[in-house]
């Protein structure tokens, strides 16, 4: 440590970090600077000469209640399809950490990072495709069961949650998997000498020290499903009216990008508000 306090040392570690202070600049504070800007505007620069700054943005949001209605129906479903990668992806990051060797670890690994090379709008209209009615899952389980049964799931709450599920499940199982792997067996084994149990074993060894992985992953999956858009638009229809819907509409399709900005950076203030109530957790779980 005390070598890094020389100058050379300084200017050798500034170097080598200064790409990726300037990637950051560019392709990430830039940006959000330009749209907090824009978002106390009342018009675009471009398209009124007249444009001014105004705290009506964010006052819009405080006096429609449709707004805050919309952000908890995300914030509900961010729980609900973070909660259901957790339920689901843990126990096969656990499975494949402990309990698979060799080949079929790679083959069900395979399986695992398979959604991230594919097009998201390729897996979201797969999903249509086999929810919808007299869709590909109807057809099986009528093909299964003597009585005739109508799923049809499509523009469904349910069919948005299966879709994001499906979407983001892999960042649970990775960041899971990595931590679990580097729990060393030999506390397992020392473990099972002492008599504890497969239940005990999990709980106070593999839980506790898996948990930062899987509290990444968790984070890596609740921040961007908030905000998403394109699952709920897709497989929701009507049903699909979500906070991050609008922000989208506010851009692409009423061109209020001001509006757009303000409603944008409240969901990032709520975010980190609750990455921040979440911290001491977090920090706990890396003790």
């Amino acid at each position: 440590m005390a070598d890094l306090e020389t100058p050379a040392e300084r200017r050798r570690l500034f170097t080598l970090l200064s790409p990726a202070y300037l990637w950051l600049t560019v392709a990430v504070f830039l940006p959000l600077s330009a749209m907090l800007f824009f978002s106390f505007l009342t018009d675009m620069p471009q398209d009124a000469p007249d444009w001014g700054v105004t705290l009506g943005n964010y006052a819009e949001f405080l006096t429609n209640p449709t707004y805050a209605t919309l952000l908890r129906k995300s914030l509900t479903l961010a729980f609900t399809v973070t909660g259901f990668c957790i339920l689901i992806g843990y126990p096969c990051a656990l499975v494949l950490a402990k309990s698979i060797k060799g080949r079929s670890r790679e083959a069900l690994f395979l399986m695992v990072i398979l959604p991230f090379w594919s097009n998201s709008l390729v897996r979201i209209f797969s999903w249509a495709i086999v929810l919808r009615g007299n869709g590909v899952l109807e057809r099986a389980v009528n093909w299964l069961l003597p009585f005739d049964v109508r799923l049809n799931l499509m523009f469904t709450t349910d069919a948005v949650v299966i879709g994001l599920v499906h979407s983001y499940l892999p960042y649970v199982i990775l960041t899971s998997y990595l931590a679990l792997q580097a729990v060393d067996d030999d506390l397992i084994d020392a473990a099972r000498s002492m008599g504890a149990s497969k239940l005990t074993i999990l709980r106070r060894i593999l839980l506790p020290l898996s948990l930062p992985g899987l509290l990444a992953g968790a984070v890596l999956v609740f921040v961007p499903v908030v905000g998403s858009f394109m699952e709920p638009r897709i497989l929701g229809g009507r049903m699909g009216t979500y906070y991050g819907t609008v922000i989208e509409d506010q851009f692409v399709a009423v061109y209020n990008w001001p509006l757009g900005a303000a409603l944008s950076f409240i969901l990032l203030a709520v975010v980190i508000a609750i990455l921040a109530a979440a911290s001491p957790v977090l920090k706990r779980a890396q003790t």
